[in-house]
């Protein structure tokens, strides 16, 4: 009987479970976008091209890793190599020695690019030697269309580009590569790479060129006639130990495209991390709109138990129809969610965070994902709200019914309580955190609120809506009722603001916290870059003999070269990144081009010696480091360092958390390329013929700017990040604003026995219409405080512990969202308000009967 009654509730009376249904559909959606994400991160591969002929690659190690505790307790913790980890080229002659080995060739890669009177390819040239030249051939050997191999001081080049360049075998031409520049001949050409533009050097010219000599990007190794991968993998290993990583198979793809660790990392970090939150928050959402549809039928079951129902038989009607609706809304979502993972994903392939040749990766578990969180989360919504109509006594059941109760019960209040303290906790936590702790702290702290705002949220509405209605009695008649209502109603109002302050708690502390960051590193990049011109590469970067060549032109005082790099470091047991610079040039002149705003220490005394750094102040007391103690690092390539601190500034968010010198990061980094070069005028120069000289120093292409160049660069390397973080706001945000449009809509709905009577009564269309409007000003006014005290009280600790400064919130984009929420509380009640209307006060009261 039951079940048959949750059937027929369903086919008889779909518009009862429409809300629901929408909300449903829209978590499944979310959750399975998410998922897909996560399931890409955790899966991606990338089948190899270059190394398709070669069983087994040798490579660096892609990740930093600590292990803490003892014993059963031990963990490790680990983080990606900003740059590309290297192995060393001795390993070759270790695995030639195998048995089994028939070849072991060191490959490595590095940009070069055209020198002055040299017309440019389509993009820079990759350089190689020549050994690898046949590498992607399943014969193993170079095949050139023209001329013969290089020796020292030649190259050759590939025939496409050659063209472009309109050079031909015995031509010269300057080349500039990290390791120099000078002039080759060109002595041969190759056919056409399927890698883009290529230029390959004799072995040792090519290892000097790589600016970090003596090692190799991985070693391709092919085994003897016979022996298979699998075979020869393990000699290898032990040949190693723990010097490289033996890949086969596809893993291979990683050794071609080092930016593949980091694209998992980002992927698993977006589809779990945050895919946590979107599925609590679906949960959320999904459990006060069924709750609230549940509730609403109260009378229905009030009348159930009058005839006899068991409350055993109104959890199961409840359940049933759970279990009937969930798995349907999960099926709908699940195109619009996999329609937002492949935007999602094409995007950050788009923007150079995810490598092209990476698939999204669709398969079953996200989708049942979607819809067991979705069955779960109806049947906890379900079963809660069916708890208050299925303990009615059957006598009294219809009279209870028709009261709502006033006040959460202790159980509830409770958790609400404990929700707030765990929020006000995390807040307190995160203001004594560095940048990125406090950071992933900010959305624990607002689903805390959150929960504790859906937990204690009618005396918090009635509350706010008694505080917020007073201003509303001397608005006439409709404000004054629109005051009572909500007071009187509050319970009810409750589920429509809670949902509209996840809007604006969500949106605001994602949006609110990447503007702080922005403003105050643009306000860094504005009083830290004091150099008169830039330098900004076109390609890849500058030699690192550009800036030694700028301070030699005539007019100029100071010139430093700006490596960009980034390096890791640890903050308790966790491994964090970090921004890094290596700065060439002559340390005392460093402030001439950049004042970091020095708080201890100088930054004249970096270089000075060995292993020194200068570090963000910031950064400095999350590492508990002062001038003269010895900070540990990790380089770009995994490298471990323990350089001693100089310096301490202030400046550090736009420009770079971590100075080193340039000699101390070149060998570490894929590729030793200036970003930038800063130059200082001397006095009494000419601006412009200075300008006009320096624009005759870089490669082609090079453009000289003032720091306006500086912050450009600045921007483009956090524009993932903000994209992110937008990204995430909107996604949140929407589901919010849907949800929070979902349940002013049925609660809407749910009136029409009032507005009956306020028609019969007397009272006009108009009249209705202006309370319901007042209404829904000040629930939208209600949600909105509410949630901006949430977004406030998360935003303070974290943007200081990111920036150390109060929130940035910029009034063209909170006034906006602002706007935005309130117009769409008043779409969400004046438009079923209308319907509601369109119906004769008489029929409409006939109806409910």
């Amino acid at each position: 009987m039951t079940n048959g009654l949750a059937r027929a509730s369903v086919r008889f009376r779909p518009a009862s479970f429409a809300g629901s249904l929408v909300a449903l559909l829209i978590s499944a959606a979310v959750v399975t976008a998410c998922g897909v994400l996560l399931q890409t991160g955790l899966t991606a591969r990338i089948a190899p091209e270059r190394y398709r002929h070669t069983p087994v690659v040798v490579a660096g190690d892609t990740h930093v890793r600590i292990t803490t505790g003892h014993g059963d307790n031990r963990a490790t913790s680990e983080a990606p190599t900003p740059e590309r980890a290297r192995v060393a080229t001795g390993l070759a002659a270790r695995i030639r020695a195998l048995p089994g080995v028939a070849a072991a060739v060191p490959d490595l890669s590095f940009p070069v690019r055209p020198g002055a009177g040299t017309t440019a390819p389509a993009a820079d040239w990759t350089g190689r030697p020549y050994a690898t030249a046949g590498l992607d051939t399943a014969a193993g050997t170079a095949a050139l269309t023209e001329g013969r191999a290089p020796r020292a001081g030649e190259v050759v080049l590939d025939a496409a580009s050659a063209r472009s360049a309109r050079l031909a075998t015995g031509d010269r031409v300057a080349l500039a590569a990290p390791g120099g520049t000078a002039t080759y001949r060109v002595s041969g050409l190759a056919p056409e790479a399927g890698g883009g533009p290529a230029a390959w050097f004799a072995d040792t010219t090519a290892d000097r060129l790589s600016g970090h000599p003596g090692t190799a990007d991985a070693i391709a190794v092919r085994p003897r006639p016979g022996v298979t991968a699998a075979a020869l993998a393990p000699q290898i290993r032990r040949a190693v130990g723990g010097d490289g990583r033996v890949l086969t198979g596809d893993a291979r793809g990683r050794a071609e495209e080092p930016a593949l660790t980091e694209a998992k990392e980002l992927l698993t970090g977006l589809g779990g991390s945050f895919g946590g939150i979107a599925a609590m928050t679906a949960v959320f959402v999904v459990i006060g709109t069924i709750a609230l549809a549940t509730g609403q039928r109260s009378r229905e079951f009030a009348l159930l138990r009058a005839i006899g129902a068991t409350p055993r038989q109104i959890r199961r009607t409840v359940a049933t129809e759970a279990a009937i609706v969930a798995p349907v809304a999960g099926a709908l979502g699940i195109a619009p969610g996999l329609a937002l993972a492949s935007w999602w994903f094409d995007q950050l392939v788009d923007r150079g965070a995810v490598p092209g040749r990476v698939s999204l990766d669709i398969g079953p578990v996200p989708m049942a994902a979607a819809i067991g969180v979705n069955l779960v989360s109806a049947l906890i919504a379900g079963y809660a709200a069916a708890r208050r109509p299925a303990r009615l006594r059957p006598g009294l059941a219809l009279g209870e019914a028709a009261v709502p109760r006033r006040r959460p019960g202790p159980v509830r209040t409770l958790l609400g309580l404990a929700a707030a303290a765990g929020g006000v906790t995390l807040a307190g936590l995160a203001a004594g955190q560095d940048g990125d702790n406090a950071a992933n702290t900010a959305l624990g702290v607002v689903m805390c609120f959150l929960l504790a705002v859906a937990l204690l949220g009618p005396p918090l509405t009635w509350l706010c809506t008694t505080l917020l209605g007073l201003p509303l009695r001397p608005a006439g008649a409709s404000g004054s009722l629109a005051a009572d209502n909500t007071r009187a109603h509050a319970h009810r109002l409750a589920s429509a603001i809670t949902p509209i302050a996840m809007v604006t708690a969500f949106c605001g502390t994602l949006v609110f916290l990447q503007s702080t960051v922005r403003h105050v590193a643009d306000d860094h990049v504005r009083g830290g870059v004091v150099a008169d011109h830039v330098l900004v590469p076109a390609g890849a970067g500058l030699p690192a003999a550009t800036a030694g060549r700028a301070a030699r032109v005539p007019g100029v005082d100071a010139a430093v070269g700006v490596l960009r790099t980034g390096a890791v470091h640890r903050s308790g047991d966790a491994l964090l990144p970090a921004t890094a610079l290596g700065v060439s040039g002559d340390p005392a002149k460093l402030d001439r081009v950049l004042d970091l705003g020095v708080r201890d220490g100088s930054l004249a005394a970096l270089g000075t010696s060995p292993g020194t750094v200068a570090l963000d102040a910031a950064l400095a007391r999350a590492l508990h480091a002062e001038p003269g103690d010895t900070v540990p690092l990790w380089l770009g390539d995994g490298t471990p360092v323990r350089p001693r601190l100089v310096a301490t500034y202030e400046r550090g968010l736009g420009i770079g958390e971590i100075l080193l010198p340039r000699a101390a990061v070149a060998p570490h980094v894929s590729a030793a390329l200036d970003a930038q070069v800063l130059v200082r005028d001397a006095p009494g120069a000419d601006h412009a013929a200075v300008a006009r000289r320096l624009a005759a120093l870089g490669t082609p292409g090079t453009t000289v700017t003032d720091a306006a160049g500086f912050a450009a660069r600045a921007d483009r390397d956090r524009e993932v990040n903000a994209w992110a973080n937008n990204v995430m706001a909107a996604v949140l945000g929407g589901f919010a604003a849907v949800a929070a449009a979902n349940t002013l809509v049925m609660t809407v709905l749910d009136r029409r026995r009032e507005i009956s009577l306020l028609r019969l009564s007397g009272t006009t269309r108009r009249q209705v219409r202006r309370m319901m409007r007042w209404e829904a000003l000040l629930v939208a006014v209600t949600g909105l405080a509410v949630g901006g005290a949430i977004a406030w009280t998360t935003l303070v600790p974290v943007t200081r512990g990111v920036t150390g400064s109060a929130p940035f919130v910029p009034a063209g984009t909170a006034l906006p969202l602002a706007a935005a929420t309130v117009l769409l509380a008043l779409a969400a009640t004046g438009l079923p308000t209308r319907a509601l209307l369109r119906r004769g006060p008489l029929a409409a009261g006939a109806e409910r009967q």
